[in-house]
């Protein structure tokens, strides 16, 4: 789960992987999204402007994203039409090639270099080196730095400079999904224990890999491969991958272009005149199905199934990790259940119903009671990682029905996987589960940062309370792996545990008008690494504005203290402003240019519906753009 609220320090002016609103601080000029998981995609639906930045595969997955519900209504023939959830965006989304410097005119004068790299996490999704007036950081996304992957990484033409020290990053946004010091299987060998697990059941044995988000796509095709089978999904999952292929619709035997390099084995390609299929199908008489939880199909259905379940990794005495609550997915494939958008009465009122339950031990209590506290007012949703069948039809989970499942989730113990035999015939588990994970090993994120030696790091996924408890730092962490002395996290969070009073819960966090309290604040808010703070005037859409009231407006609210007014207290992020924002427009740009500059800034700010006829950037946008000029 991304805890990250999109700002980088050294790039002010542009949001990754969070669309929602900061109202004290300037809106973007730009966006970046790094890949389709839920969790990086917070505030997007509602997005008017500026441009979104990503893969051409991100960009064709997202447009064809659609609500759990909805699909399941659609494929029960109760709706008539499908509803994509970010269709209307097509016009904003902007697909940029891989491994290709592209300057990015973000107002006359202000430019930024952006270059994207595949992150070995699923289809379509990048890192992002920006680069711009002397300064370079890379925001990793969720990412696994397998050994392999960092050898070709430090290879590209566009990092080499870096990787061999003629330059040096001042900070990598890293994805901290995990930081306990275990090493986790390689995605090879989590498929090789899997191939020869499965090639112990008899040949018309059914399996059911349950996939439930994007990223098992090589699994797909090497079960396909070994098994000698298609894999059967639905027709959602096949219209989202059958979009990674760009056809010519005036000729069937024409050239196919692949957007990502799964597609071509899971989807086919043409060979001359011969078209040779990928690994999905509709066909339900297959052995190997994917179809969707909560519909699954008449073979699933009525066969004796045997299921497919990926895990994080397998420790040395053979006991397996489970993967709860990371890396998203909620309403990606399968649609977990979710709370939504609790107000904190609420999860006081939740966590009261959970420590009263007997069948909770002492320990998973406060398990759970950090999880909660740690996910909730981030401004996205409380994934449970349970499908919503569980909970029936209804379209969002209520926090009476969720108590129990919470508890029975928690109570979930990850245990050895063993077969029993009788005899001498070996009775084979009807559930079978291999070491995949998507996101990267403690020691894999020190071999990533060892390539680049940056100044510093910023996490992006951080369990604030566990780390306070445990000393957690990121010099501890990664320190022996940077260039740099000083790490502006630790920082925030030595000034945080040195405040003394109890905590103020303030009800209106999640209130996003423009009349924000700028003297209250969370100091625990460490997702947020832009820093300083200035007073904004709302009749000048040009000035950009730094406070740290709205750096805790969207995260996790363990405490939130009221501090005195910046005037008569000091503030601890003033000593670490890293440059000035303020910029003008250029004395020679057109007037036409200011005015639809300053229009794409109130229309983010107030929501407004001002028509932009003009946005003239760099070399790629030299005249209007249809796309733009109506409302």
């Amino acid at each position: 789960m991304s805890t990250f609220n999109g700002l980088v320090a050294e790039f002010p002016d542009i949001r990754v992987d969070f669309f929602r609103n900061h109202p004290e601080l300037r809106p973007p000029l730009a966006c970046f999204l790094s890949h389709v998981h839920s969790d990086h995609l917070a505030g997007l639906e509602s997005l008017r402007s500026p441009f979104v930045y990503c893969s051409a595969a991100t960009r064709e997955i997202l447009l064809r994203l659609e609500r759990f519900p909805c699909r399941i209504n659609y494929a029960k023939g109760i709706m008539e039409a499908r509803i994509q959830r970010y269709k209307h965006l097509k016009t904003l989304l902007k697909p940029l090639p891989l491994e290709t410097p592209t300057v990015l005119e973000l107002e006359p004068g202000n430019h930024v270099r952006v270059t994207l790299f595949d992150a070995n996490h699923c289809p379509g999704a990048v890192m992002f080196l920006f680069e711009g007036q002397g300064k370079a950081a890379i925001y990793t996304g969720d990412i696994r730095s397998e050994p392999w992957f960092v050898n070709t990484i430090a290879r590209s033409p566009a990092l080499v400079e870096y990787t061999y020290g003629l330059k040096t990053l001042d900070t990598i946004y890293l994805d901290t999904s995990f930081t306990d010091d275990i090493g986790f299987q390689t995605k090879a060998e989590g498929i090789s224990e899997l191939l020869q697990k499965v090639s112990k059941y008899p040949n018309d044995t059914i399996f059911h890999f349950q996939a439930w988000t994007y990223g098992y796509e090589h699994v797909w095709i090497a079960l396909s491969k070994a098994l000698d089978t298609k894999i059967h999904v639905d027709q959602y999952k096949m219209l989202i991958y059958d979009s990674l292929v760009a056809k010519d619709p005036g000729n069937k035997f024409g050239a196919r272009f692949h957007l990502s390099p799964e597609a071509a084995g899971l989807m086919g390609f043409m060979c001359g005149n011969t078209y040779h299929s990928g690994c999905l199908t509709l066909d339900e008489s297959v052995r190997l199905h994917s179809c969707e939880k909560g519909n699954y199909c008449q073979t699933v259905q009525k066969s004796p199934v045997v299921w497919i379940q990926p895990v994080i990794t397998r420790l040395p005495d053979g006991q397996s990790i489970a993967e709860l609550g990371v890396g998203g997915g909620g309403d990606d494939l399968e649609g977990d259940a979710e709370l939504y958008y609790l107000l904190p009465t609420e999860i006081d009122s939740l966590l009261e119903i959970i420590c009263d339950t007997d069948t909770v031990s002492g320990e998973l209590k406060e398990g759970i009671r950090a999880s909660l506290l740690d996910s909730v007012a981030n401004g996205r949703k409380i994934s449970l990682d349970l499908e919503r069948s569980t909970f029936g039809d209804d379209d969002e989970t209520t926090l009476g029905n969720a108590v129990q499942v919470i508890a029975k989730k928690f109570q979930l113990e990850p245990g050895k996987p063993s077969s029993k035999t009788s005899g001498d015939k070996e009775i084979l588990p009807n559930i079978i589960t291999f070491p995949y994970s998507r996101h990267s090993s403690y020691p894999e994120l020190c071999g990533l940062l060892e390539a680049f030696k940056p100044k510093d790091v910023w996490p992006c996924t951080v369990n604030k309370s566990e780390w306070l408890s445990q000393g957690i730092t990121v010099e501890g962490l990664f320190g022996q792996h940077c260039s740099g002395e000083t790490f502006r996290h630790d920082e925030l969070m030595k000034e945080y545990s040195s405040r003394q009073g109890p905590p103020k819960v303030n009800d209106d966090s999640q209130a996003t008008d423009n009349s924000a309290d700028t003297s209250v604040w969370n100091p625990l808010i460490l997702s947020s690494p832009v820093l300083g703070e200035q007073r904004v005037d709302p009749t000048q859409p040009s000035q950009q504005v730094l406070s740290p009231s709205s750096l805790g407006l969207n995260e996790p609210q363990d405490d939130e203290m009221e501090i005195e007014d910046d005037d008569a207290g000091y503030d601890p992020y003033i000593e670490y402003v890293q440059n000035s924002q303020d910029s003008e427009l250029s004395q020679n740009a057109l007037e036409v240019r200011a005015s639809a500059f300053r229009a794409m800034l109130d229309n983010a700010k107030y929501n407004a519906g001002r028509p932009i006829g003009l946005l003239s950037t760099w070399d790629h946008h030299t005249e209007l753009e249809p796309e733009l000029g109506e409302s």
